[in-house]
């Protein structure tokens, strides 16, 4: 039987310079990709790229849509929006403590994060793309600030099926434009964003219903107590 030769310090060294420009290319292009998405809107995702349905989407600008779509946002995913810095740590604890008592799976990510998904990665993958994730997030909180974030966010979110963005959900369910929706209505259509290919925002019933109630009844609370100041 052969003995294996141990690795040489010449050759540790040359996969070390390897990996570390891996590395370095990674940081430059993801760098590159936040800074340019500062500014045009993203053309794709990859969720839109592998979704068998399609893609149905229609950027609108923050200014343009209706503030109680965002208002909504903060009510259903993220009420410390304004106030984090990418991460809840509030929200991650509690989401383990729920979850470490068995029962629904609740998640604990912010829209900062949703947002970084969305836009530059994929569904799945576990401690690995989580971790991309992060970088990701931190990266579109420095350069972007929240209310470019929750822009994108508001524009690329699944909104049902093969539908992107609130202008696109807006017109699928409610027959008009994502700038004069009702509290009602932006409340039902945040309902869907956590399950897009499961919950219809237009006559829906049991817990879609429900929820988008409770979600429109907040709208009103994150205005008066200023949980919506960031994007001002």
């Amino acid at each position: 039987m052969i003995a294996k030769k141990p690795a040489t310090p010449h050759r540790r060294s040359r996969w070390l310079r390897i990996v570390f420009k891996i590395l370095g290319v990674f940081v430059v292009l993801s760098l590159l990709m936040v800074v340019i998405y500062r500014f045009v809107p993203p053309p794709v995702t990859w969720t839109m790229i592998f979704d068998p349905h399609g893609i149905t989407k229609d950027w609108m600008s923050l200014d343009e849509m209706d503030p109680d779509m965002a208002r909504a946002a903060i009510a259903a995913e993220d009420s410390r929006f304004c106030s984090h810095h990418g991460f809840d740590a509030v929200a991650i604890a509690q989401a383990m403590r729920h979850n470490a008592s068995g029962g629904r799976i609740r998640g604990g990510s912010t829209i900062s994060q949703q947002t970084a998904k969305n836009v530059f990665l994929f569904q799945g993958g576990g401690f690995a793309r989580k971790g991309l994730e992060a970088w990701f997030t931190l990266l579109i909180e420095a350069i972007w600030g929240k209310r470019r974030i929750m822009e994108v966010y508001l524009n690329v979110a699944e909104t049902g099926i093969g539908t992107y963005g609130a202008q696109a959900g807006a017109i699928r369910y409610f027959r008009h434009g994502a700038q004069r929706l009702t509290r009602a209505e932006a409340g039902r259509l945040a309902a869907v964003l956590p399950l897009p290919k499961k919950r219809e925002a237009i006559d829906p019933h049991g817990f879609t219903r429900r929820y988008g109630n409770s979600i429109s009844a907040r709208i009103g609370i994150v205005q008066r107590d200023g949980l919506d100041s960031c994007l001002k």
